[in-house]
């Protein structure tokens, strides 16, 4: 394995029973994330990310597949392996409210870690650590006693921030963590992160169903549609050359500033192809307009059709004239 991977994920599937059959939510995804940079992974909701994620980071288990951690193979690990790696893996959750305890101040969340993982060797060590943290996060140390029914939303995502980095972890997923804030204050925390990840030499996987917000922070995208990658490749070759008509679509509904941009928007039709015990098929097809019979019988391999850029479709090169 490349030194310089982190995270290297192979054919990683997690399934869920259900009264009427086996839900799957990721199937067979594969990618590799050098360290300091930032894979965003996008989609739909409901087309796997988060649990991607969350499996990722062992908070549920694996179906099928491996996982490796700095060339070691976390796949399936003990419980005191798990509590070591917790202090390298690290997430940022959607919901800024919901993701901590709304009966503990600021400074018990962020002393939570530290105390969890014994790394704070007196009360005195333990507040310094906290205050120098709500200062790189930017929260004033007048909300130290603070509750977060108290506080803002750009400021209870900053005490997530703050919780992820405490541990002074090497990577984080970071699952839509500015979606649910106002457009200035997302901007402010995209950019906090940003900083954090130059200082640190962070390595993220980027949850996120905003194609402006994961282009401003990528180093590589990753398209998933219903559990599967359609499309891969580094962020400024995606927004230039999209091949796979899902992706295309997906680009074509960014709202233009330019009024003379005559682009018109892809408007997918059809129904949604169902998570629950699906058909060995491309589960685009119902949607697109290029499907043939072999889509609709066949699962396409993921395959790289320029160097570095990689997509699931059966009709590409027909589609796109390579």
């Amino acid at each position: 394995m490349d030194n310089n991977v982190m995270l290297s994920v192979k054919n990683l599937s997690k399934h869920f029973p259900t009264p009427s059959g086996t839900l799957h939510a990721v199937d067979g995804v594969t990618f590799d994330i050098k360290k300091g940079t930032t894979l965003g992974v996008v989609g739909e909701s409901g087309c796997g990310k988060s649990t991607l994620g969350r499996v990722v980071l062992h908070l549920l288990p694996a179906t099928a597949g491996q996982i490796a951690f700095n060339g070691k193979d976390i796949t399936n690990v003990s419980r005191g392996e798990l509590y070591n790696l917790r202090r390298q893996m690290q997430i940022i959750f959607q919901d800024p409210f919901s993701s901590i305890d709304p009966r503990m101040s600021v400074k018990q969340l962020l002393s939570e870690p530290l105390k969890i993982h014994k790394l704070a060797k007196s009360k005195e060590e333990m507040e310094k650590k906290v205050k120098e943290i709500m200062d790189i996060v930017g929260l004033a140390s007048r909300m130290a006693d603070s509750y977060a029914h108290e506080l803002d939303g750009g400021r209870r995502q900053r005490i997530g921030v703050g919780r992820a980095i405490i541990l002074n972890p090497s990577f984080i997923v970071c699952d839509e963590p500015v979606s649910a804030l106002d457009v200035s204050i997302q901007a402010q925390i995209l950019n906090l992160m940003q900083d954090l990840q130059q200082e640190r030499k962070l390595t993220y996987i980027f949850v996120t169903h905003n194609l402006s917000v994961v282009k401003h922070i990528s180093t590589e995208i990753m398209v998933m549609y219903l559990g599967c990658t359609v499309e891969k490749t580094n962020a400024k070759e995606l927004f230039s050359h999209q091949y796979h008509p899902y992706t295309k679509a997906l680009i074509s509904a960014i709202p233009h500033v330019n009024p003379d941009d005559n682009s018109k928007r892809i408007l997918l039709k059809g129904e949604l192809a169902s998570p629950i015990n699906p058909k060995e098929a491309c589960r685009f097809a119902p949607r697109c307009n290029y499907a043939c019979d072999k889509c609709h019988c066949q699962v396409p391999p993921l395959e790289e059709i320029e160097p570095g850029h990689f997509v699931a479709c059966h009709l590409v090169r027909e589609i796109n004239g390579l």
